[in-house]
């Protein structure tokens, strides 16, 4: 298996990395299986039965009429439109429309081109990357999209005293710019993720003009190049975007515009669905999908999630992500047999089963049983016993039932994940609270520090170190816990360099037995991503990524 690496190119002139090797790789990471009859998968999107991959169709221009508003309910409200800052799943839905990145995913878990006009040519010792740009682009308020643009926004992704995009660019060492459409960016040591971090919001473009007029208020008035343009943001109620005549490619934009209404209850999200007043509803609830599957009116993607959901404790963060840990005065803080004793008071498969009707997986790592990088220890699991739990709380000489609060987002879903665990982990001598907090406070809270333990997942990227290293290394720029472990980051950082695909399994494998040990965050389940849509709307599509395109779809005539 060919994996994406920077490392592995024993010649000393350039080459382009080889786009059916990525795909190969990015599938079997992403847990995914490229689109077949023989998989059950259709890539023409239509209801499918729970666990049936469906991803959508793109539009057909003589099926659909150019011009409407579409409204998608949207489950939580994203955080700050701004591609350094923003940690939010639900501003990469809005990202997708305005916000073009350098390399994108598709269907088939493969990275493509997108303002980058072919996959980079590396050099033979991994440390030189060169990416050409396409030369007929402009940004939203006309200025030019060129190689000056890129190297802007990856300096201040990596220079942000804020940025959530450093530790996803690794050793950048300096960006250079040979000409107006060619970028090179020079490494300090090898870094296999690279063109991944490149895919999501590390590769997204931001005007200079923008950026120097706006600066740390970008997110007021974002300005990127895609197919619609920001238009206006009402807090907790609405996001617009309209179409941007700018775009490079306008002639295959049908809509006017479109409009994202945070809507945080599923069952509302799927009333405003079925009477019309959205057309597409992200985050369906599990207990809606059947009854929405049977409506002859709508379509039901789904697709297996790259990321997880989790539990992560405050161990150490106390003046806020990205500082350095400090101690806390809490055994579940100190002790890392309290954490495991939490662990061991958890049913995983109780969980899924009673809460989401078995339709998520168990999952107990950041590594996915289908990713060429899981070894037996990768995918070990702790095992439910609340016996243990028990024992565990005895030897760390806590009393029970021992409390502890969880800060969770307000959401249905959410509030009974919570009050399921609430329930279970008192068999293992817990007495657990909920703090239900609304989702974009949520963000605030965990990045201030202010919670003891946390539910929150994450939507996984196409290598496995995106899904690790910025949570769980020393100083990573979403490591809400404070959570730092030299022997740890050593192996995350080894499995970066390395050019050797059993090698970084072995990393990989090793960081598992330590993350849970340590248990600073407890992974749970894989969700599935579930996107239905009104059958008026043509060119819908959610990739394994789970991201919401919509930014091509348009009305039916």
């Amino acid at each position: 298996m060919t994996y994406l690496s920077f490392s592995d190119m024993t010649i000393r002139r350039p080459r382009p990395l080889r786009a059916a090797a990525v795909a190969a790789l990015l599938c079997t990471v992403a847990a995914c299986s490229p689109v077949s009859d023989s998989e059950g998968g259709s890539p023409s999107g239509g209801n499918q039965s729970a666990g049936q991959d469906s991803f959508g169709s793109p539009a057909d221009p003589s099926a659909v009429k150019d011009g409407g508003q579409l409204v998608i309910a949207l489950s939580a409200e994203p955080d700050a439109l701004d591609p350094t800052l923003s940690r939010s799943l639900y501003s990469r839905y809005v990202f997708q429309a305005m916000c073009q990145k350098l390399y994108d995913v598709d269907e088939k878990a493969q990275v493509v081109p997108q303002l980058a006009t072919a996959l980079p040519t590396v050099s033979g010792d991994g440390k030189t990357v060169t990416i050409p740009l396409r030369q007929d682009a402009k940004f939203a308020d006309g200025t030019a999209f060129d190689a000056a643009a890129v190297k802007t926004t990856i300096e201040r992704h990596l220079t942000n005293a804020r940025s959530a995009r450093k530790s996803e660019l690794g050793p950048v060492e300096a960006v250079d710019t040979p000409d107006a459409h060619t970028v090179v960016i020079r490494l300090k040591q090898p870094f296999a993720p690279l063109v991944g971090a490149l895919a999501d919001r590390a590769g997204m473009i931001l005007s200079p003009k923008a950026v120097q007029s706006l600066g740390d208020d970008f997110a007021s008035a974002p300005v990127c190049v895609g197919p619609f343009k920001f238009a206006k943001r009402v807090p907790q109620n609405s996001i617009d975007v309209v179409k941007d005549p700018n775009f490079y490619d306008a002639s295959k934009v049908h809509l006017d515009g479109i409009s994202w209404r945070i809507l945080t209850d599923a069952s509302i999200r799927a009333a405003n669905l079925r009477s019309g007043d959205a057309q597409v509803a992200d985050s369906v609830s599990t207990q809606d999908v059947a009854s929405l599957q049977q409506d002859s009116a709508l379509t039901v993607l789904q697709s297996q999630s790259l990321g997880y959901q989790g539990l992560t404790f405050n161990i150490g963060n106390v003046d806020g992500v990205g500082t350095t840990p400090k101690p806390i005065n809490r055994p579940i803080a100190q002790n890392a047999k309290v954490r495991q004793a939490f662990e061991h008071a958890i049913d995983r498969k109780a969980l899924v089963q009673a809460v989401f009707n078995g339709i998520p997986a168990v999952a107990c790592s950041p590594i996915s049983p289908g990713s060429p990088f899981s070894t037996p220890e990768a995918q070990a699991c702790p095992a439910h016993d609340p016996a243990k739990a028990k024992q565990l709380l005895a030897e760390a000489g806590v009393q029970t039932p021992y409390q502890v609060t969880m800060l969770a987002s307000n959401t249905p879903d959410t509030l009974r994940l919570a009050q399921a665990l609430q329930a279970m982990v008192k068999d293992g001598g817990f007495d657990l609270k909920i703090n239900p907090v609304e989702y974009s406070s949520l963000l605030d809270e965990q990045d201030r520090g202010n919670f003891e333990l946390l539910q929150l997942g994450w939507s996984g990227r196409i290598d496995p170190d995106a899904n690790i290293t910025n949570f769980v290394g020393t100083g990573g720029s979403q490591n809400v816990s404070g959570y730092s472990n030299a022997q740890l980051d050593a192996a995350l950082t080894q499995a970066r360099q390395s050019n050797d695909l059993e090698e970084r399994k072995k990393l990989y494998g090793q960081a598992v037995t330590i993350l849970q040990q340590d248990d600073a965050l407890i992974y749970l389940y894989r969700q599935r991503n579930l996107t239905a849509f009104s059958n008026k709307i043509q060119g819908l599509q959610v990739f394994p990524d789970g991201v919401i395109r919509a930014a091509f779809a348009g009305f039916t005539k």
